[in-house]
């Protein structure tokens, strides 16, 4: 007859000295929470009650009215919510590939050696300020798009809304910014992208290897669906990173109050007029509605966050059946 199982040790008692290290772990994380809490809410009141006139005066008209006359003392939003959008949907069209294809590239062919160079200029490109940027958009790629990109476009698209028109001769306007914020989201985009790639198991790929599958078709069915949710986030974050764009754009997209679907003519976004406008505000109005163009981009801000989180939830759910 074996012999009964000893009893299992008794539990220490816990010293006070392990209480009060808990205490001050939970305050040591519990304030920086709060903090960055109070902070958002500080700024959005501020931007609320900066507004406060304009809103007054013009009412949620102001989204729909596109007059923007210091003089008259007459301002809205329309013509700049709508070159946000323009410029930053077209800014992820064209990031969005190049970024996975970087991501790919890194986390699946290329060897260590490359992987590693190019990497760290990745992350550089997304290190570079976004004045210099800017300038390196009015000296080099604006001319460039004048004198050899734009011709070709205008000739062959020339028939439809977005390529129509003259071609400026200085380069700036709605198709280099566009282009500029590509650059800029680019990095963002890759970077992610690529620590998602890296993070699927490789036991995984082996597997799909393994059963035949050719390294093409191992990706599209195992790398990039396993990654989806978090590619759709960093997108959406890249997103962000277009619509709040200011100093870079506002060098490049032209400051013209108006809007046309055509890349080559001027246009503004919300940011780049707040840039270029608010320290020259020749009234008390004038301010309060530049003020209201921030709330109203901060307001975008918010919907692009939430969204994201809905996307991925909503993958994650589809992944895991809801468990």
């Amino acid at each position: 007859m074996s012999a009964a199982p000893s009893a299992l040790p008794a539990r220490a008692p816990r010293r006070a000295g392990d209480r009060i290290a808990d205490v001050l772990f939970h305050g040591a994380t519990l304030v920086p929470a709060l903090a960055a809490l109070a902070l958002v809410l500080a700024i959005a009141w501020k931007v609320a009650d900066g507004s406060r006139l304009a809103f007054h005066k013009f009412g949620l008209g102001f989204v729909t009215s596109a007059a923007w006359d210091p003089v008259k003392g007459v301002f809205g939003a329309r013509d700049f919510i709508l070159g946000t959008a323009f410029t930053s949907v077209i800014a992820l069209v064209l990031a969005t590939p190049i970024a996975i294809a970087i991501g790919l590239f890194l986390s699946e062919l290329a060897p260590r050696g490359v992987r590693d160079v190019i990497g760290a200029l990745v992350e550089l490109l997304a290190a570079i300020p976004s004045v210099v940027v800017g300038l390196w958009g009015i000296l080099v790629l604006g001319p460039f798009l004048a004198r050899h990109l734009d011709p070709v476009l205008h000739g062959a698209l020339g028939w439809t809304p977005f390529f129509k028109g003259d071609i400026p001769s200085a380069g700036t306007g709605m198709l280099t910014a566009a282009v500029v914020l590509t650059i800029m989201v680019v990095p963002i985009v890759a970077s992610i992208s690529r620590e998602l790639f890296q993070s699927v198991p490789r036991e995984l790929e082996e597997g799909a290897l393994a059963l035949g599958l050719t390294r093409w078709e191992m990706v599209r069915g195992v790398v990039v669906p396993s990654a989806r949710p978090g590619i759709a986030a960093a997108v959406i974050l890249g997103l962000g990173r277009a619509v709040g764009e200011a100093i870079a754009v506002t060098q490049v997209i032209g400051g013209f109050s108006g809007f046309s679907l055509s890349l080559f003519k001027p246009g503004d976004t919300l940011a780049s007029r707040i840039a270029s406008q608010y320290q020259g505000a020749a009234t008390d109005l004038q301010v309060s509605a530049l003020v209201y163009l921030a709330a109203i981009l901060l307001a975008i801000s918010l919907v692009v966050n939430l969204l994201a989180q809905v996307i991925v939830r909503r993958f994650e759910f589809q992944r895991t059946g809801g468990t």
